[in-house]
């Protein structure tokens, strides 16, 4: 791994007031929205194990100077911003697909 390496740690809030921990994979901007891909930062090792690492895919928005990630709704929007994704990340992870 590089020394230099530093992730890009992201935290949520969600509606529940409960804080989630992120490391921000890649982002990218299309001509109508910005997407991040995220994978959840666990500090206990069990946890590490638990989880199914799958890379967590919301959209960017922003209102009255405030930054929100949301689910992206639309099943064909998450399915192209997923492939972009996907494409992206594929160099530096191996990813597999879901049925």
């Amino acid at each position: 791994m590089d020394e230099n390496y530093t992730p890009d740690i992201v935290s949520v809030v969600d509606e529940d007031g409960t804080e989630h921990v992120f490391e921000e994979l890649d982002r990218i901007e299309t001509e109508d929205a910005r997407y991040v891909a995220l994978l959840p930062v666990y500090d206990e090792a069990e946890e590490i194990l638990e989880d199914d690492g799958e890379l967590i895919i919301l959209k960017v928005t922003e209102e009255d100077g405030e930054t929100y990630l949301e689910p992206i709704e639309d099943d064909e929007e998450f399915q192209e911003i997923g492939s972009i994704f996907e494409e992206r990340l594929s160099e530096f992870y191996d990813i597999q697909e879901e049925d």
